[in-house]
C-alpha cells in the first residue's frame, strides 16, 4: 500500500513538473492592478473591479478575487502574457466565478486573444480566439458559452450546456485537444465533450443535397388516403345550433315594440361536425422521399481545427445589470490533471461559503427582529404618552 501511494505521488509530481503553465492569476495582492489594463474605448461607460473576497467566504485572504462593483455597466479589462501556441498539446482554460449578488442578467465568461489585442481599446467587437464561461439572463437563459473563432468567424457550440446558478463559487474548465476533441467541465466534473468539427460549424458540411436530383412526379409519399368507399350518412348534415324547444315567449313581450320574438339558440345535440371519409393505408405509398446527397466540393478537412498559432492575452469583456461577480483562479495550461489539482479545495471552499452565508443571513434576521421589537416598544411608549389622566369630578360642598 505504501509503495503504491509513493508511486502515485511520484507520478503526480512528475506530471506537475511537466505541465506547462502559460498563465496563472490568483489576485494575491493589490499588484494585480499594475498588470491588468482597463479599456478606454470611447462611447462606453466601463465599471471598475475591486479586489475582495466578498461578503461571505471560506478564507478571506485566499478567496480574494476581482469583483464587479457598479451596476448596469460594461466591463472590459485584459492582461497579456508570453505568447505560445497549443500546437500538438492540450489547451486548458480554467477560472472560478462567484455570482455573490445572485445575478439576474450578465456575463461571467472570459475571452482569449492573440497578440494583436489593443488592451486600451477592448470592446464588444474586438476579435478574439475563444470565449468561454457562464452567461445568465433571466430564468430561461443559464448557459455556458463556448465560442471558437475560425477563419475570422465566431462560432458558438451547437449544444446547449447549463451553467451553475446561485451565489457560491464554481469552476469552469475548457479543454481543447490536438485530436480535435474537447471537454467542458464544471467544478472539475465533465459535463460535455465530443468532436470539435461535429459540435461547431467551423467547416462547410461534408455533403450537400444533389442539385440535379428531383423527386419523381409519380412518387406518392402519403402514408394514408381517404377511403374511396366511405360515404357520408344521409342524416349527417345537421345544424350546429337550434332554437331552444323549451323557451317560451315572455308575457311582457311586445311585437310592435320589441320586434318579432325568436327563441334563443342552443347547441344541437345531433350536430356531428364536418364530415370527412375515414383514412386507410395508401397502397401506393413509397415512403418519405430522401433527397440524395453528394460530396460537398467546398468541404476540406482540417486536422488542425484545434490549433491557435498565437495565444497572448486573456480578458473580461462583458455586461452586468447587477454587479457583484467575483472572478478568480485563472489558469491557462496544457495539463488537465494540473488544472484539476488546483481545484482540490473547491468543495471545502463552497461549504465554507455556505456556512458563512447562513451566518450572515441569520445575523440579518436577528437584527431585523431586534429592530422590530424596538419599534414595538417605541410604539407602546408613544401610546402611554398619549393617555391623559382621568380627573376626579368636582363635588358640591355640603
Amino acid at each position: 500500500m505504501k509503495y503504491n501511494l509513493f508511486i502515485s505521488l511520484f507520478v503526480i509530481s512528475i506530471c506537475s513538473v511537466l505541465a506547462e503553465v502559460y498563465f496563472e492569476e490568483k489576485f494575491k495582492d493589490d499588484s494585480w492592478e499594475k498588470n491588468w489594463v482597463y479599456s478606454k474605448h470611447p462611447g462606453k461607460e466601463f465599471g471598475k473591479f475591486v479586489r475582495t473576497a466578498g461578503k461571505f467566504f471560506n478564507n478571506e485572504e485566499e478567496d480574494k478575487g476581482i469583483q464587479t462593483s457598479e451596476d448596469a455597466r460594461f466591463y472590459a479589462i485584459s492582461r497579456k502574457f508570453k505568447p505560445f501556441s497549443n500546437e500538438g498539446k492540450d489547451l486548458v482554460i480554467q477560472f472560478t466565478v462567484k455570482h455573490e449578488q445572485d445575478i439576474d442578467c450578465g456575463g461571467g465568461y472570459v475571452k482569449v486573444f492573440d497578440c494583436s489585442l489593443k488592451e486600451e481599446d477592448l470592446h464588444g467587437e474586438t476579435p478574439y480566439l475563444l470565449m468561454f464561461g457562464p452567461d445568465i439572463c433571466g430564468p430561461g437563459r443559464k448557459i455556458v458559452h463556448a465560442i471558437i473563432n475560425y477563419n475570422g468567424k465566431n462560432n458558438l457550440i451547437k449544444k446547449e450546456i447549463a451553467c451553475k446558478d446561485g451565489v457560491y463559487s464554481h469552476a469552469y474548465t475548457f479543454v481543447i485537444k490536438p485530436d480535435n476533441t474537447y471537454e467542458i467541465l464544471i467544478d472539475g466534473e465533465k459535463v460535455e465533450g465530443g468532436d470539435i468539427e461535429a459540435d461547431w460549424d467551423l467547416l462547410p458540411p461534408k455533403t450537400i443535397k444533389d442539385p440535379d436530383a428531383k423527386k419523381p412526379e409519380d412518387w406518392d409519399d402519403r402514408a394514408t388516403i381517404p377511403d374511396p368507399d366511405d360515404k357520408k350518412p344521409e342524416d349527417w348534415d345537421q345544424p350546429e345550433h337550434i332554437p331552444d324547444p323549451e323557451a317560451t315567449k315572455p308575457d311582457d313581450w311586445d311585437d310592435e315594440m320589441d320586434g318579432e320574438w325568436e327563441p334563443p339558440q342552443i347547441d344541437n345535440p345531433d350536430y356531428k361536425g364536418e364530415w370527412s371519409p375515414k383514412q386507410i393505408d395508401n397502397p401506393n405509398y413509397k415512403g418519405e422521399w430522401v433527397h440524395p446527397e453528394i460530396p460537398n466540393p467546398e468541404y476540406k478537412a482540417d486536422p488542425a481545427l484545434y490549433k491557435k498559432p498565437e495565444i497572448c492575452a486573456i480578458g473580461f469583456d462583458l455586461w452586468q445589470v447587477k454587479s457583484g461577480t467575483i472572478f478568480d483562479n485563472i489558469l491557462i495550461t496544457d495539463d488537465l490533471e494540473y488544472a484539476k489539482e488546483q481545484l482540490k479545495n473547491l468543495k471545502d471552499k463552497q461549504e465554507g461559503e455556505k456556512k458563512a452565508k447562513q451566518a450572515l443571513d441569520d445575523a440579518a434576521k436577528e437584527k431585523k427582529s431586534d429592530e422590530k421589537d424596538d419599534d414595538s416598544e417605541e410604539d407602546e411608549d408613544a401610546e402611554e404618552d398619549d393617555v391623559k389622566p382621568v380627573e376626579e369630578p368636582e363635588h358640591d360642598e355640603l
